[in-house]
């Protein structure tokens, strides 16, 4: 099939799943494209990178950035923030709410006064404050829960698809060669395989929750239609994830997968807190094994698997960051590690083209020293209280926030996702809290339809 065929039989196919889409229940808020599009830029390319304008070398693109990205961002933020002040937000009862996040993000932004590169830092900071400005917009829609579906649905809808098509049909954007090696390196809409494995992940733990929580009503004619995009969905990710080969994302989406249906089983639903114990306490050991032990358990499960025990010379990236001798407690500042000497000191022992350490602690760590790694670390079990809260009162959306809360600590053992990657910006969705009087706005009818919905839910699971 020609590329330009090709393209346009997946404009069609998504033209038609965004307007027709079966799994739409309800008015679908126009504010909801504001996160929809931020998410297809962070689980694709840059703007200036799909229209291939910038700086040609990568160290000064890295550094001064591009202003056609910048606009954008900019753009949606205000919009994002537009919608919010509409909406009467309550940002005094959020912080109050998001305390461990807050702490982490002062201090992030407190590290501009001793970075090498305070504007890069202080631009980068407020970068990374629009992702969480476009989550809210989703958390304080009418029905949250609908919205975090439709969001996510159809964010995957246009980047899963044209995935397909450019590694199928336009092979010079959807594929790269080793520099080495000469081997193929499938990325599809993205810039790497593992980001595309990133892609992967969270469209198959999504799909499968899907899948997972409208499966008692299989029978229903409207059910049947959303399993069926579902199904698809699926077998294109898979697919994709095949093509591109990201270990990392292949096991922490059978975790993920694990989690999900261990939260549907009657031992979930009978006794709970015996999942709520056990996935922190297996979560905490791996990591004390992993750092606290010297064990190398990283390379044994890879050998154990077929793989590289050096992690694909990760080890080698790793001992090349931790010659630069960064500032053990601060860091170097808020993303500044990868900027000016200290990257072409790296560079000089690894190879040109590495710009991330491939471990999210250590990524930490090498920009805001040990006193970040303890705030992301504190954000993490604050986020896990809330994720239980929300356990209690809507089951099927705590166990997608409990799946993506379990692989993320093993995710950022071999990648680096504490930096607005995809999954943390899935996860963020279920670990944010909004107060509570803003999650469900309308009428006294509407209230009890959202009661009623999630009692429907409990009652099929117990049917089950």
């Amino acid at each position: 099939m020609p590329p330009l065929i090709a393209v346009c039989v997946w404009m069609i196919l998504v033209t038609w799943l965004l307007v027709r889409d079966p799994a739409k229940d309800g008015k679908f808020s126009i504010s909801l494209w504001i996160p929809i599009v931020w998410m297809v830029i962070v689980g694709s390319r840059l703007p200036s990178q799909w229209l291939n304008i910038g700086s040609s070398s990568m160290a000064q693109s890295m550094e001064e950035g591009n202003t056609t990205d910048a606009s954008i961002y900019v753009l949606l933020m205000l919009s994002a923030i537009a919608v919010l002040v509409s909406r009467s937000f309550r940002w005094d009862r959020f912080c109050s709410n998001n305390f461990p996040l807050i702490l982490f993000l002062a201090f992030a932004l407190l590290s501009v006064s001793w970075s090498d590169f305070p504007v890069v830092t202080l631009k980068r900071w407020i970068r990374d404050i629009g992702t969480y400005l476009v989550i809210l917009v989703v958390l304080t829609d009418s029905n949250p829960k609908e919205a975090i579906r439709l969001t996510l649905r159809r964010f995957l809808y246009i980047l899963i698809p044209l995935s397909v098509v450019i590694i199928k049909y336009i092979p010079t954007l959807g594929i790269q060669y080793n520099s080495w090696t000469g081997a193929p390196e499938y990325m599809g809409v993205t810039t790497s395989k593992n980001m595309l494995g990133v892609l992967c992940l969270v469209s198959g733990i999504f799909f499968m929750w899907d899948i997972a929580t409208r499966w008692s009503l299989r029978r229903q004619k409207k059910t049947k239609r959303i399993l069926a995009v579902n199904v698809v969905m699926m077998m294109m990710t898979v697919w994709l994830l095949h093509m591109c080969g990201s270990s990392t994302s292949q096991l922490c989406m059978v975790l993920g997968w694990i989690i999900i249906f261990a939260f549907r089983s009657k031992m979930a639903r009978r006794r709970p807190i015996v999942l709520k114990v056990v996935i922190p306490c297996a979560v905490s050991l791996y990591l004390i094994v992993a750092f606290g032990f010297g064990f190398d358990i990283n390379a044994f499960v890879a050998q154990s698997i077929g793989k590289d025990p050096t992690l694909t010379g990760r080890t080698v990236i790793w001992n090349a960051v931790m010659s630069t001798k960064t500032n053990e407690i601060l860091g170097t500042g808020y993303e500044s590690f990868w900027l000016g000497p200290r990257l072409q000191q790296v560079w000089q022992l690894t190879g040109p083209g590495i710009n991330e350490a491939h471990n999210g602690y250590l990524e930490v760590y090498l920009n805001l020293g040990i006193v970040g790694v303890l705030l992301i670390i504190n954000f993490l079990i604050g986020s896990y209280g809330a994720i239980c809260r929300r356990l209690n009162t809507d089951l099927s959306l705590g166990s997608l926030g409990m799946a993506f809360w379990a692989i993320l600590p093993f995710y950022n053992v071999t990648e680096s996702a504490f930096r607005g990657q995809l999954i943390f910006v899935t996860f963020l969705f279920m670990a944010l809290v909004v107060p509570e009087k803003l999650k469900v706005m309308g009428t006294h009818s509407h209230v009890e339809d959202v009661r009623r919905i999630q009692k429907t839910e409990r009652d099929a699971l117990i049917v089950n």
